[in-house]
């Protein structure tokens, strides 16, 4: 630990630390509720896809609340990009940002800006990303896995680019998107909602520096840095010191990626010096299609993994941030992306691959350590949706579904969360209101359930999968699909069993189905469905290590079947569901295992 991380007499009462701390966050977080309600889009209002944050003026972040880690870990990145490219910041700017190789995570996710002044001096600037129904892809969706380039993928890019100076809107901007977005009076109302999002972080910003006074909260930024540095010092000298690597790979899909994506991640632990270090150079060059990753990615995503494997309720700001160090390569698939190969999925697939590893790779450090990998496709509950509605005269519409999610990984201490979504953002968005789509959209659910028999066993059962149903009312619908985990599904850990992969169906109008392939686009007529079911997460510890008790348990919920209790789980089920008397066999069970 450094002189300047060491407590002093002149620092601030640890009270006010903690108020200060929790106002900056309440701030983030009264920021979220405006882009929640104002928003338009399903995906923002009701799926929760975007993160507010706030960064120092100096670019080092400072408070993100509940923001999504693949989303806000990085966002220094593009407040940086904001000062390096305008020297003449002023009072009422505010700036439109989605540019992959300026700091942002992908094209869909539109970042507003705004530096907010205290006293003529720039302090903070708060920031508003929210992944967008539409952002003017040449095919209606904003995840374009099969786009070869940046100019296939069609996205609308603005690097960092001035949209209001003195309060006022450069029409000139909105008239550009408006031209370009396939439903722009939605994106406009999500646009505005992110700027009134910002704008209400300047307010409150500007009130809590005038009530307690800059130079005190110039004095709070630094020490509540340092306080958060203690902390992650004292989370990873609790660890064992090792050298780690954990491979994987992203699904093939064809004609582009027949071999999949091989990724490697490789893990320095060093408690005597309180470092982490994570090296993703030993990769593969950028590949021909929008499964890269950004610089923001790559860094978000495995850092997101060492925090979910490590002990207490740890800040998440600049100050933690300075014991964790991730190498990148130049032109490397999960490195900085070289011009012009498309990022478009850099928040999915490829992401979610780097979370699962590098919090797998700590249960290499024995049991009690590390997660297993959670469920991670992007399959038909995630797909982008588009069409015209006829109870609208025919309008477009387009959205981004959150309907199912995958199944959670298995912890050492818990199992797998049925609400877990995706790894990238780590239970922290909402699932879609089935309700709340049929209303915005002309699309029906025939069903949205839980599968049995789909979380990877364990001593602690990985979360299972959903299945869900669904297709247009009236007109011809437009499905986009970009899944992962179809073929190597989620692993499990320490002896727990990989959850079930993904997949999913065209249903015909007479009942046919026909498997469709993880990465497709496909038009429905009335009377067709999409039925697919998103990926179960991993098991923690070996199966029959679970107690008898939470395995009947599993299987009263129908989230386990009498069979897989039987055969995976070494427990013997008297009775049956139908009558409502399954019971333990003790015996039984006790003998099944003693054989196993």
């Amino acid at each position: 630990m450094t002189e300047a991380n060491k407590p002093s007499a002149s620092q601030l009462d640890s009270v006010l630390i903690s108020i200060l701390a929790n106002r900056l966050d309440g701030i983030v977080r009264e920021m979220s509720n405006t882009l929640l309600r104002a928003a338009r889009s399903a995906v923002i209002a009701a799926a929760r896809d975007f993160s507010c944050a706030i960064c120092t003026g100096d670019n080092r972040l400072l408070s993100a609340a509940e923001g999504l880690p693949v989303h806000i870990f990085g966002s220094h990145l593009q407040t940086q990009a904001m000062c390096d490219l305008h020297d003449d910041l002023a009072e009422g700017d505010a700036f439109l940002h989605n540019d992959s190789y300026l700091g942002n995570t992908h094209s869909a996710d539109l970042t507003v800006l705004v530096p907010v002044f205290i006293d003529g001096e720039h302090m903070f600037t708060a920031c508003a990303k929210a992944h967008q129904a539409d952002i003017g892809n040449s095919i209606p969706t904003t995840y374009h896995a099969a786009a070869r380039d940046v100019y296939e993928e069609g996205a609308m890019i603005f690097p960092c680019v001035r949209v209001q100076a003195n309060y006022e809107m450069n029409d000139d901007i909105i008239r550009m998107c408006r031209r370009r977005i396939r439903v722009p009076e939605q994106w406009y109302g999500d646009f505005l909602a992110a700027l009134g999002s910002a704008r209400i972080a300047e307010r409150r910003l500007k009130e809590l520096c005038a009530k307690y006074g800059k130079d005190q909260i110039k004095q709070f930024i630094e020490e509540w840095f340092d306080y958060s540095e203690r902390m992650m010092v004292q989370a990873i000298r609790e660890l064992p010191k090792a050298k780690i690597v954990n491979e994987g790979a992203h699904d093939p899909f064809e004609p582009i990626l027949p071999d999949g994506i091989p990724i490697k991640v490789e893990l320095d632990l060093d408690p005597d010096k309180a470092i982490i270090e994570i090296d993703l150079r030993d990769n593969i060059d950028c590949v021909d299609c929008g499964l890269n990753q950004s610089e923001a990615c790559a860094i978000n995503n495995v850092v997101a993994g060492v925090f979910h494997s490590l002990e207490g309720d740890l800040p998440h700001n600049a100050g933690s941030f300075r014991r964790i160090v991730v190498h990148l390569r130049d032109g490397c698939v999960v490195g900085r992306p070289s011009f012009p190969h498309s990022a478009s999925m850099a928040t999915t697939n490829v992401a979610d691959r780097l979370v699962n590893l590098t919090q797998s790779a700590f249960a290499q450090l024995g049991d009690g350590h590390g997660l297993a990998e959670g469920g991670s496709a992007m399959a038909a509950g995630f797909a982008v949706v588009s069409g015209n509605d006829f109870r609208r005269n025919g309008e477009p519409y387009i959205n981004q579904l959150m309907t199912a999610v995958n199944g959670g990984p298995a912890s050492p201490q818990a199992d797998g969360w049925v609400t877990y979504g995706l790894p990238v953002v780590a239970g922290l968005m909402y699932r879609d209101s089935v309700e709340l789509d049929e209303i915005k959209h002309p699309m029906h659910f025939d069903s949205l359930r839980l599968m049995p028999a789909t979380g990877g066993a364990g001593r602690f059962r990985g979360g299972p999968a959903t299945e869900v149903v669904y297709g247009p009312r009236e007109d011809p619908m437009t499905v986009v699909i970009p899944s992962d985990c179809q073929i190597n599904p989620a692993r499990g850990v320490r002896g727990g069993l990989d959850g079930a992969p993904a997949a999913q169906w065209k249903v015909s109008a007479n009942g046919d189905e026909t498997k469709l392939p993880n990465v497709v686009q496909v038009e429905l007529q009335p009377g067709e469905f999409v039925r697919g079911f998103e990926a179960g997460g991993g098991g923690y510890g070996s199966p029959f290590e679970r107690p008898p008790e939470r395995v009947l348990k599993d299987v009263e919920r129908r989230w386990e079947t009498v069979e897989r209790a039987r055969d995976i789980y070494g427990v013997v089920l008297s009775g049956s569901l139908e009558s409502d008397d399954l019971a333990i066999d003790a015996a039984a069970t006790e003998a099944a295992r003693a054989s196993a």
